[in-house]
């Protein structure tokens, strides 16, 4: 367990999925975070359940597709906790399709929140950064190494988010700020089970058959847990982590097959 006693940790999309994993077990491990989505609900219930386990927290409603709003992010968490020590860019889910079959309507999407908004946010954040030796981590995926022919979209977000990790890192030596990417695989997230759900109808098998042809199939060893994810970023971020820099981590069951 990291010891993140007195850090102020910042976590796009935590209403759910990986990165409520990540906000809960932050908290766990003693951070005060401040967690972001745009529902209002759903994010009052990861701040009732880091709460109800003793840890602080603070929600933000934001639609990080508006360029203002990350630095209202930013501006929210420091002087809710009055400082910032993590930004966890979790926030984004990109469009699936054959590569004829995407609309620029789709590229944009993709582009617009798991990209430019990690930007942003990171842009806006990187002064606290700078003052408290802080911690960057991108949240980007497999596909951004090895995309398919359906993650074309999503595969070009992840490895741009792949490379401003590098460009960043270098940066982040002169300016005191570690910077990382995680890279996970198939992981048992909202959209996962519906693709599981969708096989289990068209083949009329149950959920256990399911996911064993899904990770046959995928030439994975299993599927993938949140809560898996969040303990890798809270090393990471940890004092144990901090000779991580520049890295570009996969969490992926062996799903990705290139050096």
């Amino acid at each position: 367990m990291a010891n993140l006693e007195g850090k102020t940790a910042i976590v796009t999309g935590s209403s759910r999925g990986i990165g409520r994993a990540i906000a809960v077990r932050l908290a766990r491990d003693g951070a005060r975070v401040v967690v972001c989505a745009r529902t209002s609900s759903d994010l009052a219930d990861v701040v009732r359940e880091i709460q109800s386990a003793s840890g602080a927290a603070a929600a933000a409603a934001l639609d990080l597709r508006d360029p203002a709003t990350p630095s209202r992010l930013v501006d929210f968490a420091v002087s809710t906790f009055g400082r910032l020590d993590i930004v966890v860019n979790n926030a984004g889910a990109t469009r699936r399709g054959l590569f004829v079959q995407l609309r620029d309507e789709d590229w944009e999407d993709s582009f617009a929140l798991k990209f430019f908004g990690a930007v942003r946010v990171t842009r806006s954040a990187w002064p606290h950064l700078q003052k408290s030796k802080g911690s960057v981590v991108f949240i980007s995926g497999a596909g951004g190494r090895t995309p398919g022919a359906e993650f074309a979209a999503g595969g070009a977000v992840n490895a741009g988010l792949l490379s401003i990790t590098k460009a960043l890192a270098e940066t982040g030596i002169r300016d005191g700020v570690q910077v990382n990417s995680v890279n996970p695989g198939a992981v048992r997230t909202d959209r996962l089970k519906t693709r599981l759900a969708a096989t289990m109808q068209e083949k009329g098998i149950d959920l256990a058959a399911a996911e064993r042809q899904f990770v046959e199939a995928s030439g994975v060893t299993k599927i993938g847990e949140p809560q898996e994810i969040a303990a890798l970023v809270s090393f990471v971020v940890g004092p144990e982590g901090r000779f991580l820099h520049g890295s570009l981590i996969d969490m992926d069951g062996g799903a990705t097959k290139t050096i």
